[in-house]
This record gives structure tokens, C-alpha cells and sequence, in this order.
């Protein structure tokens, strides 16, 4: 197979050890290092204990002579935050003016599927820490509404390629939700983090009408501004599997919403508290045929 047609194959299936495999053999035969990464990586997985200690330090050596090397394929101010066999599969970038030109650049890494793009305060905030602090709430306790952020440019992004996309603690608001909408895409995200972002209701209605959010299986909103119209409006999102609506005040009529969505029979997993639906909505909830079995389950005992 050719190299390209193995490097497609690794995008759409960054799991697929066998391909990756056949990757490394042509890598050596290229004179790329990062395909005898492959290889030993490989064998390390499947060796006898005796022989793991060996093989690790011979991985951990070729990473450490040639992994600055590999990164520099990315621009400088791209922060990589997952790798594999040496190369980087996702990247995170701080949101400013010339973020669209350096994220574009970003993307052109051969396997790079996942991107993370961070305020301004998350980036100054490097440590774990900040992922603790939750925003301030307003008197009706709903978070309140991001501060103005200059997201507009948000649509002019190329998010072609992309199987995941996140954009958790960047207070984006519905402004930030509708450029997305707009943004040029291939429809291929599996995955939408869009945590603490400031979102209401008019933002899943915008990201549920574009076609850039069609194949989305794992949409996470925990802690935003969503009510139940906000919830009906997911309705779009055919294909998810995982739903977080924590932290959303969706009531007894967000869980009627969610029980008459058509993705609910698909829904393996579905984050919720029963503050966030009342008493009467667990109840919808517990007692709702079109939920699978485990899940309906879950309800009756909260």
C-alpha cells in the first residue's frame, strides 16, 4: 500500500496497530527513524516481561534524541498534547488574532485529528489548577455570560480533517458557537467539547443546523446556560452516544426533551444530576422506555 494511502487509513483509524505496522516498514525503507519507533514500540507492546525493560529504554532513547525534531514539523506556538509512534495526533492553540493562519498550519501535520483551542486566561494558566475553578453564577444560579471575546474569527477557520474538537473553559458564548457553525469543515467531528463555555440555548441550535457537527457521537456542555429549548435543539445531533449536560438547568421539560430526542435509544452514556432535571424529570427519566436498559436503570436508583 502507498504511503499516502496508509496515511489516510491512520487519520480514520489512528488505532489500527496494523497499519501502523506497514507504516513503519516504509518509514525504515525511507530512512525515517520514527518507523523504527514503530517497530519497537510495537514489540514492546506484545514482549515478555523480561524483555519490556530493554525495549523501553531503547524507545526512550530514540524519543529523546529526535522528538524536538519531530515537533519542529509544527509551528512553535502549537502546544502538542497527544502523540503517538512519534507523531502528533492532537494540538492545542491560544485563541488570538492570527490564530485562524497558525491553526491552519497546525492542522497540516500528517495524522494531527484533535485540536484544543484555549482563551487567552486558560493558556496563562498552565497548571492543573485552573480546571478546578468554576465560573461565577448569577442570582437565578446559572453561570454567568462570557466576557466579550473577539470570536468572530472563529468562522474562519478550516476545521477539515478534525475528528475532535474542543473548546472547554473559552467562554465563547452563543456568538462563539454560531461562527463554528460557519466554519468550513468535512463534517468528520466525532467529538465537541464545548465545557464552561457561556453556550445558551441558541448555541446547540446553530451547531445542530450545520453540517460541520452532522457525525457527532460525544458532545460534552457541562456547565453552560442550556434549558430545555436548548436541549430540544440536540435533537439534530442524530448520532451521539454520550451526552454531558451537567450543570444545565433543563428541568422536568429538558428531560421530556431528551426522552424524545432520536438519538436517545443510541445513548450509552448520559451525564446528569438529578438537581439539573428536578424530582419530576429523574422520574421521566427512570421511567422512559426509549432509554436503553442500563441507563433507565441508573435513574431509578438516583
Amino acid at each position: 500500500m502507498e504511503a499516502t494511502a496508509l496515511e489516510q487509513t491512520l487519520r480514520e483509524r489512528p488505532d489500527d496497530e496494523a497499519s501502523w505496522g506497514a507504516y513503519g516498514s516504509l518509514l525504515r525503507e525511507q530512512g525515517d527513524i520514527r518507523g523504527e519507533l514503530i517497530r519497537l514500540e510495537q514489540l514492546h507492546a506484545h514482549a515478555r516481561p523480561a524483555d519490556r525493560d530493554e525495549l523501553k529504554r531503547r524507545v526512550d532513547l530514540l524519543v529523546e534524541e529526535h522528538q524536538q525534531t519531530w515537533d519542529a514539523e509544527l509551528p512553535p506556538e502549537a502546544t502538542v498534547r497527544l502523540r503517538r509512534h512519534g507523531f502528533v495526533l492532537k494540538v492545542a492553540v491560544e485563541w488570538s488574532e492570527g490564530a485562524p493562519t497558525l491553526i491552519g498550519k497546525a492542522l497540516q501535520g500528517r495524522f494531527v485529528t484533535g485540536l484544543h483551542i484555549m482563551s487567552g486566561e486558560e493558556a496563562e494558566e498552565a497548571d492543573e489548577d485552573y480546571y478546578d475553578d468554576e465560573p461565577d453564577f448569577d442570582e437565578d444560579d446559572m453561570p454567568q455570560p462570557p466576557p466579550p471575546h473577539e470570536v468572530g474569527a472563529l468562522a474562519d477557520l478550516d476545521l477539515g480533517g478534525l475528528t475532535e474538537l474542543g473548546l472547554a473553559y473559552f467562554r465563547i458564548g452563543d456568538p462563539g458557537a454560531e461562527a463554528l457553525a460557519a466554519a468550513a469543515s468535512d463534517g468528520r467531528i466525532e467529538t465537541l467539547d464545548l465545557r464552561y463555555c457561556g453556550i445558551s440555548d441558541a448555541g446547540p441550535a446553530a451547531l445542530g443546523a450545520s453540517p460541520n457537527f452532522r457525525n457527532v457521537r460525544r458532545l460534552h456542555l457541562q456547565c453552560n446556560r442550556l434549558t430545555a429549548q436548548g436541549v430540544r435543539a440536540l435533537a439534530a445531533f442524530e448520532r451521539l452516544e454520550e451526552l454531558d449536560l451537567r450543570y444545565n438547568p433543563i428541568g422536568a421539560d429538558g428531560a421530556q426533551a431528551l426522552i424524545e430526542a432520536p438519538f436517545v435509544g443510541s445513548l450509552k452514556r448520559l451525564l446528569l444530576y438529578r438537581e439539573d432535571v428536578s424530582d419530576a424529570g429523574a422520574q421521566k427519566l427512570a421511567h422512559a422506555p426509549q432509554l436503553p436498559t442500563a441507563l433507565r436503570s441508573f435513574w431509578r436508583s438516583v
